[in-house]
């Protein structure tokens, strides 16, 4: 199934269930940065990508193969070299500041109560305060930390924290959510969590979400469709369809899908010299 089909087979999938996501289509994108030194390091080169509106897409690749610099194109914080990338049908730069971004450090003001974090990008863009805070009310509520609203970020836990960043980003309902690596530095039981809030926040929203991740496993759990990444310059090597049903949990890892999807990414990481069982 090539990507325009696997696109219209997502829409069908989710046309039971209202989406606020959006389309991206991503052609012959590069990425070349200029050194210091004079240098220039091809950090993408000629990705090819259709995304479905409310579809979410996990990429996974090594350390260096351009998976942020993806995203970033994506959110339209640095320019592509080659290549067009186009959202909702219109070009990445109109449609800068519309999206979210979720990054490993949630970036919360200490200063501020976790009911003003959330509802800083209200602030920002100056829309009405009042009218967004019972919004930003349920979704602390959804994460379990309405009881901590008016509690600073010094007085919660890691994964506290990463669940308020969240609401941050969702305060709008983007159409788009980048996240980079969001669940990366927290402990094992902590990101177990996280998944689930996020899938369950996902379903709910049906956003179309950019899921960057070094775990497979994770990968797996939470995507429509796993990007395997090569080493620098980044290309898409291959495209993983994981079709389990939702909500996946716990006893998802046990499902003989969920096995081979994994093995099979693996595999491939194997075949780029990536991976190595000796």
């Amino acid at each position: 199934m090539n990507a325009m089909t696997r696109a219209s087979a997502i829409e069908t999938e989710h046309s039971e269930v209202s989406s606020s996501g959006i389309g991206i289509s991503i052609r012959g994108a590069s990425k070349r940065y200029d050194t210091a030194s004079g240098e220039s390091v091809d950090a993408l080169q000629a990705v090819n990508l259709e995304i479905a509106a409310g579809e979410f897409v996990s990429v996974v690749g090594p350390s260096g193969c351009g998976k942020s610099t993806l995203m970033m194109l994506i959110a339209n914080l640095v320019p592509a070299t080659e290549g067009e990338i186009r959202i909702d049908g219109r070009a990445a730069s109109a449609y800068a500041g519309q999206s979210a971004i979720v990054f490993q450090r949630d970036l919360l003001l200490e200063w501020r109560k976790v009911i003003d974090n959330v509802l800083l990008p209200i602030e920002i863009k100056k829309l009405d305060r009042a009218h967004y805070r019972e919004k930003a009310m349920e979704l602390l509520e959804s994460v379990g930390l309405a009881a901590f609203a008016e509690r600073y970020p010094s007085e919660l836990s890691g994964g506290m924290r990463q669940r308020v960043a969240i609401c941050r980003a969702l305060i709008q309902r983007p159409g788009l959510l980048l996240m980079d690596e969001p669940f990366g530095a927290l402990d094992a039981l902590t990101r177990e969590q996280m998944n689930l809030d996020l899938q369950r926040m996902w379903m709910r929203d049906r956003n179309t979400v950019i899921f960057i991740t070094h775990s497979i496993e994770e990968a797996v759990l939470l995507s429509d469709r796993v990007v395997v990444m090569s080493e620098r310059p980044g290309r898409i090597s291959e495209i993983h369809e994981i079709s389990l049903t939702r909500p996946r949990g716990a006893q998802s890892r046990s499902d003989p899908r969920f096995v081979a999807a994994v093995e099979g990414i693996r595999r491939n990481f194997m075949a780029l010299g990536i991976l190595s069982e000796t």
